[in-house]
């Protein structure tokens, strides 16, 4: 049976595969939801009846995307209703705004090494994820910077571009 919501099973397996590597199920289903919504965006209701749950579950994600600044809540003049869509720019933000827990990783797992002196393959192991961690902490803003002027040449500096001009912080 078909839904009445554009890309509705999809969006249920993409959450599915967010949720697998860590996120909370519910904001998943939201963010995903989302991905799909109107131009102009979905009530909380709107969002509860579209994946078959409670205001306060709904309410629940809201909060927690909106604090990871993934979604944005519109207003419409007359309309007393938040609604809701993803934040421009949220994937490249999200991926990027992780550089320093990469570096703080690094970290850990160089002390590890270290402390692990006695097993030198393990302890080498775990140097070569700290460097891969740090290159990645070094390499993720410079590449959503990289992508972004892509997409501006490639659309003229259209609204896939930052808004503002921000570019990610490097920790």
């Amino acid at each position: 049976m078909p839904s009445e919501h554009p890309g509705a099973e999809a969006a249920e397996q993409a959450a599915a595969m967010l949720t697998a590597v860590g996120m909370p199920r519910m904001p998943a289903r939201v963010m995903m939801a989302l991905a799909g919504s109107p131009d102009d965006g979905y009530t909380a209701a709107e969002l509860g009846e579209r994946l078959g749950v409670s205001a306060a579950a709904v309410s629940g994600a809201v909060r927690y995307l909106v604090s990871m600044r993934l979604i944005h809540r519109l207003s419409r003049p007359g309309d007393r209703r938040d609604r809701y869509d993803l934040a421009d720019d949220a994937w490249s933000g999200m991926i990027s705004s992780n550089a320093p827990l990469y570096d703080s990783l690094a970290a850990y797992l160089d002390r590890i090494a270290d402390d692990n002196a006695d097993a030198p393959v393990s302890a080498a192991r775990a140097h070569e994820i700290a460097d891969f961690l740090r290159y990645l902490a070094e390499r993720m803003p410079q590449l959503t910077v990289e992508w972004r002027a892509q997409r501006g040449g490639a659309e003229g500096g259209a609204e896939g571009g930052a808004a503002g001009g921000e570019e990610p912080s490097a920790g």
